[in-house]
């Protein structure tokens, strides 16, 4: 099928045939050129007819010539950026120089220096012409406006192009909040792509070098002047965050600033803000993203020395901070990581994960096993020897183990001293513990369970040859019991979401960060030591709710309260003392001095707990924990005062502990 005929039934034509009409274009601002310069303007040359022909024709050769062998007509020009004008400006002037040349020396009539200036000058300049006219025509060209009609014209005449740009009352208008190299990417991205959904109407920008100008057209506003009427009335639907170097604090400012514009918020990713050669693309805030944190990067030279060609076992390795643990140790090239968990599923998947990242260099051992059960733990280590011991093996839902206090007490207590007992008598070099921050001044069963796991490990530090240390951080983002997920069930469920109490505050901090603190801390530990992380400041959950309501774009979604589940608090401390807090090498990290339990009395301790679970009374075994764990607190009397003024001073406090 010829070109006449695909034109016939509307069919695009090749690249071939709109090369073709490229070189006519030329051609024909060629002629026009040298009819004006060298028919029609009268000169000092006195040109014969013969004279003028040979001039053009030496002009014609030279110039297309430079153009051909410069790869000028190998360029798809409706996408040509800066680089392909300063190329078609560079064949130019280097065919200006054959032109002069060949001009003295072969035996034709002579022009001045001036007019065969003049002729390449002007023929750029009207090649130069076309091409931005078609690529703004291409760009600008619509069904619904009179001039974007004209261009899609233009289109078809001289480019042989059918207007197949959706129509921009298709697409969703919005505003590029970032004026920078990536906005104005996104903007020319959008542009340059004919099956868009989006359509960028105005720029908003804090610079006062581009507020008041323009951006290829599109207007740039100031946040003063980025008002919910000027929005409204360029038909703005989205709003998108194009800004992917500036700080936590300013972005969550602009958040908040635009979260109630009535418009949907998302982010541009670029390259520059994933890893190198990642995709391009629109998407949502991240619900990480909304808590406005910088995740911090905690390991370093020394921490990834340290567990190099190590044997390190990481019980309730399947978990969401031991699977996170095994992915960070397996960076480090470790001697061998041994995968132990009661729960198969987890420990397998992670398994196979690291199995299909490093194949073969890695030695990936996954056994199942309870670290309740001495003598298959003992099985274990007598099979493995490790060096390293990490214990994330722990019963961690807060409610549940209200009601289930017996095995919370010998999952995580008694399993705790096993793994402890183990290390001391297989001379294991380091242990470390996942501690959390429920184990400061505990309400429930479980922080208390993991308070009593600390006095263990701290004790051990004072009579064992193990160098020990644990690591207490608060809610992690991600895992399996984070509120996020619930929060994202009930929402795609159409409502309610539930809060226990509007007025709760939670630390947070993402699965690599707690991970990462984990082993740096285990690294840089002497003995005994309770390390705790700089988690900056507390977030209310309620906002955090709000926030996913708002972008899920969903309509009429309630917030209802439920009331506090037992055992739970309205706030989370990292310390016990803040004020005994000591700074290590590490500006995010920090040590809780914490006086070591006397060996007599934690047996004492242990021994009123297991007579306590042998009796079978959930009962019984709680208030055996009171009496173990001193700072077992009645949840009802620390919430009590978490009111007016009490509480604006606890989350003011809270803060400064976080920023400090």
């Amino acid at each position: 099928m010829n070109e006449r005929q695909k034109r016939r039934l509307g069919l695009p034509e090749s690249g071939k045939s709109r090369t073709g009409r490229l070189i006519l274009c030329d051609f024909v601002i060629f002629l026009a050129v040298a009819v004006l310069l060298l028919v029609i303007y009268e000169g000092r040359d006195d040109l014969t007819a013969y004279g003028m022909a040979e001039q053009a024709a030496l002009a014609l050769l030279t110039i297309f010539a430079a153009r051909w062998f410069g790869g000028i007509y190998r360029q798809i020009w409706r996408y040509g950026g800066i680089q392909s004008y300063i190329r078609l400006l560079c064949t130019d002037g280097i065919a200006f120089i054959p032109f002069v040349l060949l001009g003295r020396i072969i035996p034709i009539q002579n022009i001045t220096f001036a007019r065969a200036l003049s002729i390449s000058s002007l023929n750029l300049l009207g090649a130069l012409a076309i091409r931005m006219s078609y690529r703004y025509a291409y760009k600008c060209a619509n069904a619904e406006t009179a001039q974007g009609r004209l261009m899609l014209w233009f289109l078809h005449r001289f480019a042989g192009l059918k207007g197949n740009r959706k129509n921009e009352g298709q697409q969703i208008k919005i505003a590029i909040l970032g004026a920078g190299r990536v906005g104005v990417s996104l903007a020319e991205e959008l542009f340059n792509n004919s099956a868009a959904m989006y359509t960028p109407r105005c720029f908003i920008d804090s610079s006062p070098e581009k507020v008041g100008k323009e951006i290829q057209g599109i207007p740039v506003f100031s946040d003063e002047e980025a008002t919910p009427e000027r929005l409204s009335g360029f038909e703005i639907q989205e709003i998108v965050f194009a800004i992917p170097n500036t700080d936590s604090e300013t972005k969550k400012r602009l958040y908040d600033r635009y979260k109630d514009y009535g418009c949907k918020i998302k982010v541009y990713d670029f390259p520059v803000m994933q890893t190198a050669g990642g995709k391009r693309h629109l998407r949502e805030f991240d619900v990480e993203e909304l808590l406005f944190r910088k995740q911090q990067q905690v390991v370093d030279e020394r921490t990834t020395a340290y567990y190099k060609e190590k044997t390190v076992l990481i019980t309730g390795g399947g978990g969401s901070i031991g699977s996170e643990l095994c992915r960070q140790i397996a960076k480090m090239q470790p001697g061998r990581i041994i995968i132990l968990d009661i729960y198969e599923n987890g420990a397998y998947d992670v398994q196979q994960e690291l199995r299909m990242k490093y194949g073969p260099e890695l030695d990936a051992i996954v056994e199942i096993v309870s670290i309740t059960n001495m003598a298959a733990m003992r099985r274990v280590f007598e099979a493995y020897h490790p060096q390293i011991v990490i214990n994330a093996a722990a019963h961690k839902h807060v409610p549940l183990m209200e009601h289930n206090c017996i095995e919370a007490i010998e999952n995580n207590v008694f399993g705790c001293k096993n793994v402890v007992d183990l290390c001391e008598e297989y001379s294991v070099e380091r242990f470390l513990m996942v501690s959390t921050d429920k184990a400061v001044n505990p309400t429930n069963v479980m922080g208390a369970t993991k308070r009593m796991c600390e006095m263990i490990v701290q004790s051990a530090a004072t009579t064992g040859k193990v160098k020990y240390s644990a690591t207490r951080f608060g809610n992690v983002l991600g895992s399996a019991g984070s509120v996020i997920p619930l929060f994202r069930r009930q929402i795609a469920a159409g409502g309610p979401v539930t809060l226990t109490d509007k007025r709760i505050i939670r630390y947070f901090m993402t699965i690599p960060e707690a991970s990462q603190l984990v082993l740096q801390s285990g690294a840089m530990a002497n003995n005994g030591e309770l390390f705790v992380l700089d988690m900056g400041k507390p977030v209310k959950i309620l906002e955090l709710a709000e926030n996913m309501i708002r972008l899920s774009g969903a309509q009429g979604i309630e917030i209802i309260e439920t009331g506090l589940r037992p055992g739970e608090k309205l706030y989370e401390e990292l310390l016990v003392d803040s004020e005994s807090l000591t700074r290590t090498d590490n500006s995010l990290i920090f040590i809780e001095k914490d006086t070591p339990v006397a060996p007599d009395l934690l047996k004492e301790k242990l021994a009123l707990l297991h007579a306590a679970c042998e009796s079978g009374d959930d009962g019984e075994a709680k208030r055996a924990l009171r009496k173990a764990v001193p700072t077992y607190k009645n949840p009802e009397k620390v919430n009590g005062r978490f009111n007016g003024e009490d509480a604006e001073q606890k989350l003011q406090n809270a803060a400064q502990v976080g920023g400090q």
